[in-house]
């Protein structure tokens, strides 16, 4: 399982890599919206959707992508921010009373489109800083993951969310933002914001993309599933990969574009 995984995550890193660094920004963009085409029919299998239903997700939300990508700034904007007003106040909500998600149920769809629609844009937004602007903010929640995932194995004693993910400890919480503080002071020489303002960002994004773990969590367990796919050999579906990046990316675009524009 550890070498499945490793390598799984080589050929991602190196997918990745080739898609910020040699395509053209449409291309790239594209890019994106495949995989949260793929991140769409994941989502409707949450919702217990049969596989037409799914297919039919998927597609719109591709379709959708190419909408924003056609509308330019004001509607891709408008997105970004139903993503931030999201995960900043209403997955703590979600959390904490638990709701449920239902088949068939147009809030859970309308959700899936805000939320993957949100991270396409962030996405493409950070792409057109640079692709190293998108490459970094990306790993502020790969920092954040693994600290988590070895501080958490090694000292982890109490538990975070033990109804949702027994996993997780606030020892691994506080390896995270260590973990993500000392990146972000790495940055500093190099990054667009005050080294404080960075600092705050990259501490605020290691703490959305556990929460953005958690709501995951919640609707793989409401669904009772242990992965959201099993397309990524090690890694289970790609919203168990990007559930960090769907909470964090649209904060880091949404800040940045306001603050080093």
């Amino acid at each position: 399982m550890l070498r499945a995984r490793l390598l799984t995550a080589l050929v991602l890193l190196a997918g990745l890599l080739l898609v910020l660094f040699t395509f053209s920004p449409t291309q790239a963009r594209i890019a994106f919206a495949l995989l949260m085409a793929l991140a769409a029919w994941e989502w409707a299998g949450l919702m217990r959707q049969d596989r037409s239903a799914r297919v039919l997700y998927a597609a719109f939300v591709l379709f959708a992508c190419w909408q924003l990508h056609a509308a330019g700034a004001a509607l891709t904007g408008l997105t970004l921010t139903l993503g931030v007003f999201f995960w900043l106040l209403v997955a703590p909500i979600w959390l904490r009373l638990g709701w449920r998600m239902r088949g068939n149920d147009m809030v859970g769809y309308g959700l899936g489109l805000v939320l993957t629609l949100a991270c396409w844009s962030a996405m493409a937004l950070l792409f057109a800083r640079g692709p190293g602007v998108l490459l970094a903010a990306m790993a502020v929640v790969w920092v954040a993951d693994s600290a988590a995932y070895f501080v958490g194995r090694a000292f982890g004693r109490r538990k975070l969310a033990p109804a949702i993910s027994p996993g997780k400890t606030w020892e691994g919480v506080w390896g995270a933002l260590a973990g993500v503080l000392f990146y972000a002071l790495l940055l500093v020489p190099f990054a667009p914001l005050p080294p404080i303002a960075l600092i705050v960002l990259a501490l605020l994004l290691a703490v959305l993309s556990i929460v953005g773990d958690l709501f995951e969590s919640l609707l793989k367990r409401q669904a009772e599933i242990k992965d959201s796919g099993s397309l990524l050999p090690g890694h289970g579906g790609v919203l168990d990969r990007i559930d960090g990046q769907l909470a964090a990316l649209p904060v880091a675009a949404w800040v940045l574009g306001r603050w080093a524009a």
